[in-house]
């Protein structure tokens, strides 16, 4: 795999993930973020720098692996239902950061 099939995406606290380029395509705002033709630093670096908490952020992209997981599973055939990994605790700080990223 080369360098381009992943990127780099950093939380408020400094926790950094590696994830590939097509789980981090999952959200709305890093495609964005992302897309060559629109000549933001992100695409040159591939590094995006997210103002959310490494918790909240680590929970984002496990989701954005799921829906790549499952993406051409039908409902029915999937086992695993994602929101049984959510803590009630981080839910409400969840959605927001959620629709912050177009998830």
């Amino acid at each position: 795999m080369s360098d381009n099939e992943f990127v780099l995406i950093e939380s408020a606290d400094k926790y950094t993930f590696v994830v590939p380029r097509k789980v981090a395509m999952g959200s709305g705002m890093l495609k964005s973020m992302l897309d060559e033709d629109a000549a933001f630093e992100e695409s040159k670096s591939n590094i995006c720098k997210i103002q959310q908490r490494g918790v909240i952020l680590l929970k984002v992209l496990e989701y954005l692996a799921y829906k790549v997981q499952y993406q051409d599973f039908n409902a029915e055939d999937i086992t695993e239902d994602f929101s049984d990994r959510i803590d009630p605790y981080l839910a409400l700080e969840l959605l927001t950061a959620a629709d912050f990223l177009d998830t």
